[in-house]
C-alpha cells in the first residue's frame, strides 16, 4: 500500500476538513499550555508546588493543597487517554505526508514516550519523588515539539497542489 504522500492527493474538500481539525485540536492543544504556564509558571518548582502545594510557604501569592488520590488519578487518567487519543489521530496525518519514514516514526511515536513519562511522572512527582519535575518538563517541552512540528508538516503538506510523478 503506497500512503507516502497522499495527504496532498486528496480533495480540496478534504483537505479543508483535515485542516480545520488540525487547526481546531492545536488551538486546544495551545490553550492548555497556557493553563500550565498559569499554574506552574513553567518552572520546576512550579510543578511541584502545584501537586504537592505550597501549604508551608507563608509568603506565597495564591495557597496551594496537595492534590488527593482522586485529584492525581483523574488527571493521570484524563490525560493520558486524551492525549494518546490526540496524538494518534495527527500521527495517523504524519504518515500520510511525503516525509522520511524515519522522521514519521520519531514524529508518531516520541508523543507517545512523552504521554506516559508526563503525566506518569506527574503521578510519580506526587508520590514524593521529586527530581521527576525534571523529567516532566523536559517531556512535555518535547511532546510540544513534535506536536508543533506534525501539525506544520500536516497543514504545510495540505496546501501544497498535488503534483504528478
Amino acid at each position: 500500500m503506497t500512503y507516502n504522500g497522499l495527504l496532498s492527493t486528496f480533495p480540496s474538500e478534504i483537505k479543508l476538513f483535515i485542516g480545520a481539525f488540525v487547526v481546531i485540536l492545536s488551538i486546544g492543544f495551545y490553550t492548555g499550555l497556557l493553563f500550565i504556564n498559569e499554574t506552574t509558571e513553567a518552572k520546576p518548582a512550579g510543578i511541584t508546588e502545584n501537586y504537592l502545594g505550597n501549604e508551608e510557604d507563608e509568603n506565597g501569592d495564591v495557597m496551594k493543597f496537595k492534590k488527593s488520590k482522586r485529584e492525581m488519578l483523574t488527571t493521570v487518567h484524563t490525560h493520558i487517554l486524551s492525549m494518546s487519543f490526540i496524538f494518534f489521530l495527527l500521527g495517523v496525518l504524519v504518515w500520510l505526508t511525503k516525509l522520511p519514514k524515519k522522521l514519521k516514526l520519531f514524529l508518531t511515536m516520541e508523543p507517545f514516550l512523552s504521554v506516559l513519562l508526563t503525566f506518569g511522572g506527574i503521578y510519580v512527582l506526587w508520590c514524593g519523588i521529586l527530581w521527576m519535575k525534571y523529567v516532566i518538563m523536559i517531556s512535555g517541552i518535547l511532546m510540544t515539539t513534535t506536536f508543533t512540528a506534525s501539525v506544520m508538516l500536516v497543514l504545510y503538506q495540505l496546501c501544497k497542489k498535488q503534483t504528478t510523478t
